[in-house]
């Protein structure tokens, strides 16, 4: 990309930038711990999505210290309904890394930042680049979009990772890299999207070979997805009186440390009366659907009132909110009130 391109680039995105919550504001400098924050609950997880999260984050915790001190089930529920909880789990063990060993302080550089729990290659650079101005290739899914289209790469993804990045390595300039990394991101967030791209307003459509062969929305080249793969299970709904109980799951593995209704294994043949948290007149409430990352969930959903509450987390049936649920298991809580109001 031409020296006047990256300036095109730097001018339209003074202008036409995001107004963000976690960027830094024009002549403040940008805080590391935001910018890390926004960095993972943005991971496979919309704009959208994150901005009420960052603030309810940074309102409760506002500083890495503050985060690091926090209790993990707080954290686990305040990030309920965000999905991929092993972030949630990576962010408590980086705040953690962070305040012990750096004295409350990001390091700056890439391979400092590799060390810490959960933060992998396009984070360590977009907190080096936007955060500390240093030079760093960042390629998140716009940027790899853009520079797929910039360069109309035939190879296609995930193959061509490794030729996208030394393609944004090749353009990524040494000063001001974390404007341009933010440019490249908005760029391909607000113009170069996925489907009816805005390549007249474009800055960089005059050196967009895409554009220039007509078939901008070609780029980048995917294989076709795999069908995910279906399991089912069994969850259960047992209350007394006013009161739900639940259970919170292993530290380690899927929905890790969260408060959750009872289950059973989530399989492709699940056994009858699995993870049932005691003898019960069991009754049928219906199923809820759940799509996680490698595989769609049928979760059946089993109700049941107790003669007596045991031992466990039992939780205001009213209160149901405020206990965290992952989505799926919030789904069913809902799915357990139809079945309540008919009882």
């Amino acid at each position: 990309m031409p020296v006047d391109a990256s300036n095109a680039l730097l001018r339209w995105y003074v202008v036409d930038k995001r107004a963000l919550p976690w960027r830094a504001a024009e002549g403040e400098t940008p805080d590391p711990y935001r910018v890390w924050l926004s960095e993972v609950m943005l991971q496979q997880t919309t704009v959208a999505a994150v901005k009420p999260y960052f603030e309810k984050f940074t309102s409760r915790w506002p500083t890495v210290e503050s985060l690091a001190a926090a209790e993990d089930g707080e954290v686990m529920a305040a990030w309920a309904g965000l999905g991929y909880y092993a972030r949630a789990r990576n962010l408590l063990a980086c705040a953690r890394a962070v305040a012990a060993e750096h004295g409350g302080r990001f390091p700056g550089a890439e391979e400092e930042l590799l060390k810490l729990p959960g933060i992998g290659r396009y984070t360590a650079a977009a907190i080096a680049a936007i955060a500390f101005g240093r030079r760093a290739v960042v390629v998140d899914g716009n940027v790899e979009r853009v520079v797929a289209r910039l360069f109309a790469v035939e190879e296609p993804l995930p193959a061509a990772r490794a030729r996208l990045y030394e393609l944004t390595d090749g353009i990524t300039p040494g000063e001001g890299c974390g404007d341009f990394a933010q440019a490249m991101m908005d760029l391909g967030a607000t113009i170069c999207t996925p489907r009816n791209t805005a390549c007249g307003i474009c800055p960089l459509a005059a050196d967009c070979r895409a554009r220039i062969e007509g078939e901008p929305e070609r780029y980048p080249v995917k294989l076709p997805k795999a069908a995910k793969p279906k399991r089912q299970g069994i969850a259960y709904w047992l209350q007394h009186e006013d009161h739900v109980l639940l259970v919170r799951r292993p530290a380690k593995g899927l929905l890790g440390g969260m408060l959750a209704l009872p289950s059973g294994a989530w399989s492709a043949s699940p056994v009858a009366g699995e993870g049932a948290p005691a003898a019960a007149n069991w009754n049928e409430a219906g199923a809820v659907e759940h799509v996680f990352t490698h595989f769609a969930l049928n979760l059946r959903l089993l109700c049941a009132e107790a003669g007596a509450r045991g031992e466990g987390i039992w939780w205001p049936i009213e209160r149901i909110g405020e206990a965290g649920l992952p989505t799926v298991f919030a789904k069913a809580a809902a799915r357990a009130a139809d079945w309540r109001r008919a009882a």
